[in-house]
């Protein structure tokens, strides 16, 4: 009997293992800094015949070096690339058979796609790429509405026209590694299982957040969608850029909730990289020289993290990385203090800072001291490693911890639902102990905030009471005064001694207050 197809598990496992990559949307619609092919959706007549016809006119990315883009991107530690080769406009950025709305028929005229391939591949990179089966020229070719969403049962040759340009990417290029399928990809993942059974289908096989991250670990492999400002493609005014240090502390969250990272740029229409996007990568660059042992070939400890201190675990060997956050920069030759319930030191333990040699000494003594006190791993550390001119090092500080072990068994949490009262914007959260660990007593309660996208700043969470709870099982607590019409977004939360837990973020609306007849 032949296996049904999908992915293969040592395929997914390495997939899981190269932990980061680059994301490139990049189109010829660049040439406007609008969003990339959605302004074709519910566009007039006028403006899809100028986009269709006119815009690929003037689409020549002269200063287009795809070998800059891998060796950045190598220095920053990506281990993939995924690539656009057709967004929902149906532009295709590769050399195709079934169509002339392609790079083909523009200026440039070169194939796109094989040159970021080729360029990719000579840095030991892996092959990814995007393909969008919304394809907008299409569906107006058919004269159908353009949206997003539409089957291939609801529009003739559609899957047809998708599976031969899947096939020419999968056949026509060398290997392709991986494949991100956004929108319907019913028959399509299947071609690229068929062509090559080790190809990784992504979106459309596995989960891939946008613009979130998951509350909580997952042993099932998983990819969040970043960018570093607001928009996929380039956005040349009206941009808000994250910081370097938010971005690496999205991949560390990342890595330890069992994760990859696909974070993105948009290349400007003339080829280069947004010089704001070049600087981010290349902080990156500097903290995965430095500390990138912790981010490749490791798995999620027992709890990301504790306090401020996330933690992954080496996939081989009894090694844990704690990456140590903080508000303000890390002077040089300053100490500071960390005390982690979570982790118990074996007899044959170490620790050392990524990057930083074993046997500096600081003004008040060795730069890295530690002893396991009772249930608490305490550790003294000063930075000496002068990375900056100003000698204040402003992003996570990583330490590797050998020999270790699981120190305090945690409590479970389950966060469960919301029940909203209309009437009066109020709430009941609901949620499960599901475990108590070590300890006869676990303070629980609940956080909650707005949902905000990671385009956004986030708002602090709020606190609910808490109740102490001796036994497992269900526990809830009702809010009021929530902003009707609101989308929040909720956990449970379980204090035991110095850790704490969360369970998996989940999403409710608030109803708004009946308007009109619906009030009488």
């Amino acid at each position: 009997m032949t296996p049904p197809l999908g992915n293969k598990s040592d395929r997914l496992q390495w997939f899981h293992g190269l932990g980061f990559g680059l994301f490139i949307h990049w189109s010829m619609d660049s040439q406007l800094g609008s969003v990339i092919g959605h302004s074709m959706a519910g566009a007039s007549e006028d403006y899809l015949a100028r986009y269709i016809e006119v815009l690929p006119t003037t689409f020549s990315p002269g200063k287009f070096d795809p070998d800059e883009w891998a060796v950045l991107a190598k220095l920053a530690g990506m281990r993939y690339v995924v690539f656009t080769t057709k967004h929902h406009s149906g532009f295709c950025m590769f050399h195709t058979g079934t169509t002339d709305f392609s790079i083909s028929n523009t200026p440039f005229e070169r194939d796109i796609t094989a040159e970021v391939i080729e360029a990719f591949r000579r840095q030991g990179i892996a092959i990814g790429l995007y393909f969008s089966p919304d394809d907008f020229h299409f569906l107006h070719g058919k004269r159908r509405p353009v949206h997003r969403g539409v089957k291939p049962e609801e529009c003739e040759g559609l899957l047809d026209h998708n599976q031969a340009q899947v096939r020419e990417l999968l056949t026509n290029y060398g290997k392709v590694d991986i494949v991100f399928f956004d929108g319907p990809s019913d028959g399509l993942r299947e071609v690229c299982w068929e062509t090559d059974p080790d190809t990784v289908v992504t979106r459309g096989a596995i989960a891939t957040p946008e613009q979130r991250l998951p509350g909580t670990q997952s042993a099932e492999p998983w990819e969040a969608c970043i960018t570093m400002g607001t928009g996929w493609q380039y956005k040349p005014t009206n941009e808000h850029y994250k910081s370097g240090t938010r971005l690496i502390e999205l991949l560390i969250e990342t890595r330890a909730k069992g994760g990859n990272l696909l974070l993105n740029v948009g290349p400007k229409p003339n080829g280069e990289l947004p010089l704001e996007q070049e600087a981010l990568l290349r902080e990156i660059a500097l903290w995965n020289f430095v500390n990138g042992e912790a981010i490749y070939r490791v798995r999620p400890w027992r709890i990301p993290c504790e306090g401020d201190v996330w933690f992954t675990a080496a996939e081989e060997g009894d090694a844990v990385y704690a990456f140590v956050e903080g508000d303000s920069p890390w002077p040089l030759g300053e100490r500071r203090e960390l005390s982690l319930f979570s982790i118990r030191a074996g007899e044959q333990a170490t620790v050392q800072i990524l990057g930083q040699a074993d046997d500096l000494v600081a003004a008040d003594g060795p730069a890295v001291e530690w002893g396991q006190e009772e249930d608490r791993l305490q550790i003294s550390v000063a930075r000496m490693q002068r990375l900056y001119n100003n000698r204040r090092w402003p992003n996570p500080v990583v330490l590797k911890i050998t020999s270790a072990n699981v120190g305090l068994v945690p409590p479970t949490v389950i966060t469960g639902e919301a029940v909203t009262d209309t009437a009066s914007s109020s709430c009941l959260f609901q949620a499960r102990l599901a475990d108590l660990g070590e300890g006869d007593a676990v303070e629980t309660g609940f956080q909650y905030r707005l949902r905000k996208l990671l385009t956004e700043a986030s708002d602090e969470w709020r606190e609910t009471d808490c109740e102490s709870l001796r036994s497992t099982g269900e526990y809830s607590i009702g809010i009021g005064q929530l902003e009707p019409g609101a989308t929040y977004e909720f956990r449970a939360v379980a204090h035991n001694r110095s850790v704490t837990v969360y369970g998996d973020n989940v999403t409710f609306r608030v109803p708004a207050p009946p308007t009109g007849d619906a009030a009488r």
